[in-house]
Protein backbone atom coordinates (compact mmCIF):
# COMPACT_ATOMS: atom_id res chain seq x y z
CA UNK A 1 0.00 0.00 0.00
CA UNK A 2 1.42 3.34 -0.99
CA UNK A 3 1.82 5.92 1.79
CA UNK A 4 -0.90 8.43 2.50
CA UNK A 5 -1.87 10.79 5.29
CA UNK A 6 -5.17 11.98 6.71
CA UNK A 7 -6.62 15.45 7.01
CA UNK A 8 -9.47 15.13 9.49
CA UNK A 9 -12.33 17.58 10.04
CA UNK A 10 -13.67 16.56 13.50
CA UNK A 11 -16.16 19.44 13.55
CA UNK A 12 -16.49 19.99 9.80
CA UNK A 13 -16.70 23.72 9.06
CA UNK A 14 -17.95 24.71 12.50
CA UNK A 15 -15.91 27.53 13.99
CA UNK A 16 -16.07 30.07 16.83
CA UNK A 17 -14.84 32.80 14.46
CA UNK A 18 -16.55 34.32 11.43
CA UNK A 19 -13.59 35.03 9.16
CA UNK A 20 -14.97 36.72 6.08
CA UNK A 21 -12.74 34.79 3.67
CA UNK A 22 -13.29 31.28 5.10
CA UNK A 23 -13.62 28.85 2.20
CA UNK A 24 -14.81 25.89 4.28
CA UNK A 25 -17.70 27.23 6.34
CA UNK A 26 -21.35 27.19 5.29
CA UNK A 27 -20.69 30.80 4.26
CA UNK A 28 -18.21 29.46 1.73
CA UNK A 29 -17.93 26.35 -0.41
CA UNK A 30 -19.13 23.59 1.90
CA UNK A 31 -22.93 23.34 1.92
CA UNK A 32 -22.88 19.56 2.51
CA UNK A 33 -22.53 19.59 6.29
CA UNK A 34 -24.57 22.55 7.53
CA UNK A 35 -25.79 20.62 10.59
CA UNK A 36 -22.37 19.15 11.40
CA UNK A 37 -21.43 18.48 14.99
CA UNK A 38 -18.49 16.66 16.56
CA UNK A 39 -17.20 13.40 15.11
CA UNK A 40 -18.83 10.50 16.94
CA UNK A 41 -16.88 7.98 19.00
CA UNK A 42 -17.82 5.27 16.50
CA UNK A 43 -16.50 7.16 13.49
CA UNK A 44 -13.33 8.11 15.38
CA UNK A 45 -12.73 4.48 16.29
CA UNK A 46 -13.27 3.34 12.69
CA UNK A 47 -11.01 6.10 11.41
CA UNK A 48 -8.06 5.47 13.73
CA UNK A 49 -8.38 1.68 13.83
CA UNK A 50 -8.54 1.19 10.08
CA UNK A 51 -5.75 3.66 9.32
CA UNK A 52 -3.42 2.21 11.95
CA UNK A 53 -4.00 -1.22 10.42
CA UNK A 54 -2.41 -0.09 7.14
CA UNK A 55 1.31 -0.30 6.49
CA UNK A 56 2.74 3.23 6.83
CA UNK A 57 6.18 4.52 7.73
CA UNK A 58 4.46 7.35 9.62
CA UNK A 59 0.79 7.52 10.58
CA UNK A 60 0.00 11.18 9.99
CA UNK A 61 -3.15 12.82 11.35
CA UNK A 62 -3.73 16.50 10.52
CA UNK A 63 -6.74 17.81 12.46
CA UNK A 64 -8.36 20.83 10.79
CA UNK A 65 -11.63 22.65 10.44
CA UNK A 66 -13.44 24.99 10.75
CA UNK A 67 -11.95 25.01 14.22
CA UNK A 68 -10.91 21.49 15.34
CA UNK A 69 -10.39 22.48 18.99
CA UNK A 70 -14.18 22.82 19.25
CA UNK A 71 -14.13 19.02 19.52
CA UNK A 72 -12.74 19.44 23.04
CA UNK A 73 -9.82 18.14 25.05
CA UNK A 74 -11.47 14.79 25.77
CA UNK A 75 -11.92 14.13 22.05
CA UNK A 76 -8.21 14.52 21.40
CA UNK A 77 -7.36 12.43 24.46
CA UNK A 78 -9.57 9.68 23.04
CA UNK A 79 -7.97 9.98 19.60
CA UNK A 80 -4.49 9.59 21.11
CA UNK A 81 -5.64 6.66 23.26
CA UNK A 82 -6.99 4.94 20.15
CA UNK A 83 -3.69 5.53 18.34
CA UNK A 84 -1.96 3.79 21.25
CA UNK A 85 -4.47 0.95 21.26
CA UNK A 86 -4.32 0.25 17.54
CA UNK A 87 -0.68 1.12 16.96
CA UNK A 88 1.78 -1.65 16.24
CA UNK A 89 4.99 -1.87 18.33
CA UNK A 90 7.38 0.82 17.14
CA UNK A 91 4.71 2.70 15.20
CA UNK A 92 5.52 6.33 14.47
CA UNK A 93 2.49 8.60 14.81
CA UNK A 94 2.34 12.29 13.94
CA UNK A 95 -0.47 14.59 15.03
CA UNK A 96 -0.83 18.15 13.80
CA UNK A 97 -3.63 20.63 14.52
CA UNK A 98 -4.41 23.73 12.48
CA UNK A 99 -6.20 26.20 14.73
CA UNK A 100 -7.20 29.83 14.94
CA UNK A 101 -5.52 29.81 18.36
CA UNK A 102 -8.34 31.41 20.33
CA UNK A 103 -9.48 28.29 22.21
CA UNK A 104 -6.11 27.20 23.56
CA UNK A 105 -6.29 26.55 27.30
CA UNK A 106 -3.69 25.29 29.79
CA UNK A 107 -5.37 21.86 29.73
CA UNK A 108 -5.22 21.73 25.93
CA UNK A 109 -1.63 22.98 25.93
CA UNK A 110 -0.46 20.36 28.43
CA UNK A 111 -1.97 17.57 26.31
CA UNK A 112 -0.47 18.92 23.09
CA UNK A 113 2.96 19.31 24.68
CA UNK A 114 2.86 15.85 26.27
CA UNK A 115 2.30 14.15 22.92
CA UNK A 116 4.38 16.58 20.86
CA UNK A 117 1.44 17.64 18.73
CA UNK A 118 2.51 20.31 16.24
CA UNK A 119 0.19 23.30 16.07
CA UNK A 120 -0.33 25.53 13.09
CA UNK A 121 -1.73 28.84 14.35
CA UNK A 122 -3.40 31.25 11.96
CA UNK A 123 -2.05 34.79 12.29
CA UNK A 124 -2.27 37.28 9.43
CA UNK A 125 0.08 39.85 10.93
CA UNK A 126 -0.36 42.85 13.25
CA UNK A 127 -3.83 43.71 14.61
CA UNK A 128 -4.74 46.19 11.87
CA UNK A 129 -4.39 43.48 9.22
CA UNK A 130 -5.36 40.36 11.17
CA UNK A 131 -8.52 41.82 12.70
CA UNK A 132 -9.91 43.14 9.41
CA UNK A 133 -11.14 39.71 8.29
CA UNK A 134 -10.58 37.43 11.31
CA UNK A 135 -13.44 38.40 13.62
CA UNK A 136 -15.61 36.53 16.10
CA UNK A 137 -19.40 36.20 16.03
CA UNK A 138 -19.76 39.56 17.80
CA UNK A 139 -17.67 41.26 15.12
CA UNK A 140 -14.62 41.77 17.35
CA UNK A 141 -11.15 41.15 15.99
CA UNK A 142 -9.38 38.02 17.23
CA UNK A 143 -5.72 39.13 17.27
CA UNK A 144 -5.53 39.63 21.04
CA UNK A 145 -7.09 36.21 21.68
CA UNK A 146 -4.66 34.54 19.27
CA UNK A 147 -1.71 36.11 21.06
CA UNK A 148 -3.07 34.86 24.39
CA UNK A 149 -3.25 31.36 22.89
CA UNK A 150 0.32 31.66 21.67
CA UNK A 151 1.46 32.76 25.14
CA UNK A 152 -0.24 29.66 26.56
CA UNK A 153 1.62 27.46 24.07
CA UNK A 154 4.95 29.03 24.99
CA UNK A 155 4.31 28.64 28.70
CA UNK A 156 3.61 24.91 28.34
CA UNK A 157 6.19 24.10 25.66
CA UNK A 158 3.86 23.43 22.73
CA UNK A 159 5.56 23.43 19.34
CA UNK A 160 3.81 25.66 16.82
CA UNK A 161 4.24 27.44 13.52
CA UNK A 162 2.42 30.41 12.02
CA UNK A 163 0.14 30.26 8.98
CA UNK A 164 -0.53 33.59 7.29
CA UNK A 165 -3.32 33.80 4.75
CA UNK A 166 -2.03 36.38 2.28
CA UNK A 167 -4.96 38.51 1.13
CA UNK A 168 -5.35 41.84 -0.63
CA UNK A 169 -4.52 43.75 2.56
CA UNK A 170 -1.02 42.24 2.46
CA UNK A 171 -0.22 43.75 -0.93
CA UNK A 172 3.07 45.62 -0.77
CA UNK A 173 3.68 44.49 2.83
CA UNK A 174 5.79 41.33 2.41
CA UNK A 175 8.82 42.64 4.28
CA UNK A 176 6.65 44.20 6.99
CA UNK A 177 4.72 40.97 7.66
CA UNK A 178 7.86 38.83 7.64
CA UNK A 179 9.64 41.11 10.10
CA UNK A 180 6.54 41.30 12.32
CA UNK A 181 6.51 37.53 12.66
CA UNK A 182 10.25 37.32 13.29
CA UNK A 183 10.21 40.18 15.78
CA UNK A 184 7.61 38.26 17.77
CA UNK A 185 9.89 35.22 17.86
CA UNK A 186 7.95 33.21 15.28
CA UNK A 187 10.55 31.32 13.26
CA UNK A 188 8.33 28.85 11.39
CA UNK A 189 6.20 30.51 8.70
CA UNK A 190 3.72 29.35 6.10
CA UNK A 191 2.26 31.80 3.59
CA UNK A 192 -0.94 30.79 1.78
CA UNK A 193 -2.53 32.86 -0.99
CA UNK A 194 -6.15 33.85 -0.39
CA UNK A 195 -8.08 33.30 -3.63
CA UNK A 196 -11.87 33.22 -3.83
CA UNK A 197 -14.31 34.22 -6.58
CA UNK A 198 -17.93 35.24 -6.87
CA UNK A 199 -20.31 33.10 -8.91
CA UNK A 200 -19.86 35.47 -11.83
CA UNK A 201 -16.11 34.84 -11.85
CA UNK A 202 -15.04 38.14 -10.32
CA UNK A 203 -12.44 37.94 -7.53
CA UNK A 204 -13.75 38.71 -4.07
CA UNK A 205 -12.33 41.86 -2.43
CA UNK A 206 -9.84 39.96 -0.28
CA UNK A 207 -8.38 37.90 -3.15
CA UNK A 208 -4.67 38.49 -3.73
CA UNK A 209 -3.73 39.33 -7.31
CA UNK A 210 -0.97 37.51 -9.18
CA UNK A 211 1.42 40.45 -9.28
CA UNK A 212 0.62 41.27 -5.66
CA UNK A 213 1.46 37.70 -4.70
CA UNK A 214 4.71 37.84 -6.65
CA UNK A 215 5.69 41.12 -5.04
CA UNK A 216 4.81 39.82 -1.58
CA UNK A 217 6.82 36.61 -1.86
CA UNK A 218 9.79 38.38 -3.44
CA UNK A 219 9.85 40.78 -0.49
CA UNK A 220 9.63 37.91 2.00
CA UNK A 221 12.44 36.12 0.19
CA UNK A 222 14.68 39.20 0.19
CA UNK A 223 14.32 39.56 3.95
CA UNK A 224 14.83 35.84 4.52
CA UNK A 225 17.88 35.36 2.30
CA UNK A 226 19.79 38.27 3.91
CA UNK A 227 20.53 36.42 7.14
CA UNK A 228 17.66 34.07 7.98
CA UNK A 229 18.03 31.19 5.51
CA UNK A 230 19.46 28.94 8.24
CA UNK A 231 17.40 30.43 11.08
CA UNK A 232 13.83 30.88 9.86
CA UNK A 233 11.77 28.12 8.25
CA UNK A 234 9.45 29.28 5.47
CA UNK A 235 7.60 26.20 4.29
CA UNK A 236 7.62 27.09 0.60
CA UNK A 237 11.31 27.96 0.68
CA UNK A 238 12.15 24.73 2.50
CA UNK A 239 10.21 22.80 -0.15
CA UNK A 240 12.09 24.48 -3.00
CA UNK A 241 15.45 23.68 -1.41
CA UNK A 242 14.37 20.06 -0.81
CA UNK A 243 13.40 19.78 -4.46
CA UNK A 244 16.72 21.21 -5.65
CA UNK A 245 18.96 19.35 -3.21
CA UNK A 246 17.28 15.95 -3.14
CA UNK A 247 14.47 16.00 -5.71
CA UNK A 248 12.07 15.50 -2.80
CA UNK A 249 8.46 16.68 -3.10
CA UNK A 250 7.38 17.80 0.36
CA UNK A 251 4.40 20.01 -0.63
CA UNK A 252 1.44 18.77 -2.63
CA UNK A 253 1.45 21.94 -4.77
CA UNK A 254 4.87 20.97 -6.15
CA UNK A 255 3.82 17.40 -6.95
CA UNK A 256 2.39 16.20 -10.23
CA UNK A 257 -0.39 14.06 -8.75
CA UNK A 258 -2.89 14.98 -6.02
CA UNK A 259 -3.21 11.58 -4.32
CA UNK A 260 -1.07 11.92 -1.20
CA UNK A 261 -3.79 12.37 1.43
CA UNK A 262 -7.49 11.94 2.17
CA UNK A 263 -9.89 14.38 3.78
CA UNK A 264 -12.18 12.77 6.35
CA UNK A 265 -15.29 14.70 7.33
CA UNK A 266 -16.84 14.61 10.79
CA UNK A 267 -19.24 11.80 9.77
CA UNK A 268 -16.51 9.69 8.13
CA UNK A 269 -17.09 10.77 4.53
CA UNK A 270 -13.89 10.76 2.48
CA UNK A 271 -12.80 13.28 -0.18
CA UNK A 272 -9.55 13.78 -2.13
CA UNK A 273 -8.78 17.38 -1.03
CA UNK A 274 -10.08 19.89 1.51
CA UNK A 275 -10.48 22.48 -1.25
CA UNK A 276 -12.80 20.07 -3.09
CA UNK A 277 -15.26 18.71 -0.54
CA UNK A 278 -17.98 18.38 -3.14
CA UNK A 279 -20.72 15.82 -3.59
CA UNK A 280 -19.36 14.58 -6.93
CA UNK A 281 -15.99 13.83 -5.28
CA UNK A 282 -17.33 11.84 -2.33
CA UNK A 283 -15.43 8.53 -2.46
CA UNK A 284 -16.81 6.61 0.50
CA UNK A 285 -16.92 6.50 4.28
CA UNK A 286 -14.40 5.17 6.79
CA UNK A 287 -17.11 3.26 8.65
CA UNK A 288 -17.88 1.05 5.66
CA UNK A 289 -15.05 1.33 3.10
CA UNK A 290 -11.49 0.03 3.36
CA UNK A 291 -8.48 2.21 2.63
CA UNK A 292 -7.54 -0.22 -0.13
CA UNK A 293 -10.88 0.50 -1.80
CA UNK A 294 -10.50 4.24 -1.31
CA UNK A 295 -6.95 4.26 -2.69
CA UNK A 296 -8.15 2.46 -5.81
CA UNK A 297 -11.21 4.68 -6.25
CA UNK A 298 -11.61 5.93 -9.84
CA UNK A 299 -12.70 9.28 -8.38
CA UNK A 300 -9.42 9.54 -6.46
CA UNK A 301 -7.33 8.54 -9.47
CA UNK A 302 -9.14 10.94 -11.80
CA UNK A 303 -8.85 13.82 -9.36
CA UNK A 304 -5.16 13.19 -8.77
CA UNK A 305 -4.41 13.02 -12.49
CA UNK A 306 -5.88 16.47 -13.09
CA UNK A 307 -2.78 18.07 -11.56
CA UNK A 308 -0.58 17.09 -14.50
CA UNK A 309 -3.13 18.26 -17.09
CA UNK A 310 -1.69 21.75 -17.02
CA UNK A 311 -2.00 24.37 -19.73
CA UNK A 312 0.14 23.67 -22.81
CA UNK A 313 2.03 26.92 -22.22
CA UNK A 314 3.32 25.47 -18.95
CA UNK A 315 5.51 23.01 -20.89
CA UNK A 316 7.83 25.82 -21.97
CA UNK A 317 8.02 27.36 -18.47
CA UNK A 318 11.42 27.02 -16.75
CA UNK A 319 9.67 26.77 -13.38
CA UNK A 320 7.26 23.93 -14.18
CA UNK A 321 9.15 21.48 -11.96
CA UNK A 322 8.45 23.72 -8.94
CA UNK A 323 4.87 24.60 -9.79
CA UNK A 324 3.39 21.69 -11.80
CA UNK A 325 0.70 24.06 -12.99
CA UNK A 326 0.00 25.22 -9.40
CA UNK A 327 -2.70 24.03 -7.00
CA UNK A 328 -5.89 22.90 -8.71
CA UNK A 329 -7.84 25.37 -6.59
CA UNK A 330 -6.04 28.21 -8.35
CA UNK A 331 -6.81 26.70 -11.75
CA UNK A 332 -10.48 25.82 -11.25
CA UNK A 333 -11.64 29.41 -11.34
CA UNK A 334 -15.42 29.76 -11.82
CA UNK A 335 -15.82 26.10 -12.79
CA UNK A 336 -12.98 26.11 -15.33
CA UNK A 337 -11.00 23.04 -16.33
CA UNK A 338 -7.51 22.00 -15.09
CA UNK A 339 -5.87 23.28 -18.27
CA UNK A 340 -6.65 26.85 -17.28
CA UNK A 341 -3.56 28.79 -16.27
CA UNK A 342 -3.29 29.39 -12.54
CA UNK A 343 -4.68 32.69 -11.28
CA UNK A 344 -1.21 33.20 -9.76
CA UNK A 345 0.84 32.24 -12.82
CA UNK A 346 2.39 35.66 -13.40
CA UNK A 347 3.19 36.02 -9.72
CA UNK A 348 4.90 32.63 -9.54
CA UNK A 349 7.03 33.47 -12.57
CA UNK A 350 8.02 36.76 -10.99
CA UNK A 351 8.96 35.05 -7.72
CA UNK A 352 11.00 32.24 -9.28
CA UNK A 353 12.78 34.54 -11.71
CA UNK A 354 13.77 36.68 -8.72
CA UNK A 355 14.84 33.88 -6.38
CA UNK A 356 15.73 30.62 -8.13
CA UNK A 357 19.45 31.26 -8.66
CA UNK A 358 19.95 31.97 -4.97
CA UNK A 359 17.89 28.91 -4.06
CA UNK A 360 20.19 26.84 -6.25
CA UNK A 361 23.23 28.29 -4.50
CA UNK A 362 21.75 27.45 -1.12
CA UNK A 363 20.90 23.90 -2.16
CA UNK A 364 24.44 23.39 -3.45
CA UNK A 365 25.88 24.70 -0.19
CA UNK A 366 23.79 22.20 1.75
CA UNK A 367 24.90 19.31 -0.48
CA UNK A 368 28.56 20.36 -0.14
CA UNK A 369 28.28 20.55 3.64
CA UNK A 370 26.81 17.06 3.71
CA UNK A 371 29.71 15.75 1.63
CA UNK A 372 32.26 17.33 3.95
CA UNK A 373 30.48 15.94 7.00
CA UNK A 374 30.08 12.52 5.38
CA UNK A 375 26.33 12.66 5.72
CA UNK A 376 24.49 10.60 3.12
CA UNK A 377 20.88 10.74 2.12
Amino acid sequence: MRPFSLLVKPCSGNCNLRCEYCFYSVRGRNPLYKSASRMSNHVLDCLVGSYMATDQAVYSFAWQGGEPLLAGVDFFKQAIDLQKTYGKPGSCVFNGVQTNGTLLSPEFARLLAQYRVLLGISLDGPPAIHDHYRRNAAGRGSHADVMKGIACCRKHGVEFNILTLVNSLHAGKGAEIYRYLCDNGFLFHQYIPCIEFNEDGRPKPYTIGAEQWGDFMCAVFDEWIKKDARRVSVRLFDAIVAKLADNDVVMCTIGKNCTTYFVVEYNGDVFPCDFFVQRNLLMGNVAVDSWEKLLSSPVFADFGARKSKWNSRCNACPYLSFCAGDCLKHRFVNGSNPETLSWLCAGWKQFYAHSIDRFKELAQQIKSERDVAGIGR
